[in-house]
Formats: structure tokens, sequence, C-alpha cells
């Protein structure tokens, strides 16, 4: 699944591709924006984005689909 979320005072979003599921991502950010802290989302790769909860404007769902090649 593609995660698009936008930080504030940030020119572009923050685009990542992640195996977690939607309800457990929603739950993270409500948790971290209740406690005012950190919002941790692990990428396809096993890597960690780290935003302040402060800082999100949003937080965008959408499925994964395969990069097209040509013109098709």
């Amino acid at each position: 699944m593609e995660v698009k979320i936008g930080i504030q005072c940030a020119p572009r979003e923050l685009v990542v591709e992640t195996t977690t599921e939607e309800e457990e991502i929603v739950a993270a950010v409500e948790d971290a924006v209740a406690r005012r802290g950190v919002f941790t989302l692990l990428d396809h790769h096993g890597g960690r984005v780290l935003v302040p909860a402060d800082k999100i404007a949003y937080v965008e769902f959408a499925a994964s689909e395969p990069r097209r090649v040509g013109f098709g």
C-alpha cells in the first residue's frame, strides 16, 4: 500500500510504500497525535520513517499499482 503524508511547511508530500495494514496506520497516527509524539511507519524494505505528529497535515492511502513501462 502507498501512504502519502503531507507535512506542514513542506512543499512536497512524503510517499511511503508499506505492507502495514491501513487500520494499524490509522491507530498509530491517532496515538501519536494524542500523545503529541512521533508517528513511525515501516516501509516495505524495513526502513523506518519518523514524522513529528504535530507537523502532519494529512495522511492519504492508495492501493499500490505496478509501474508502467512504455506508451501503453
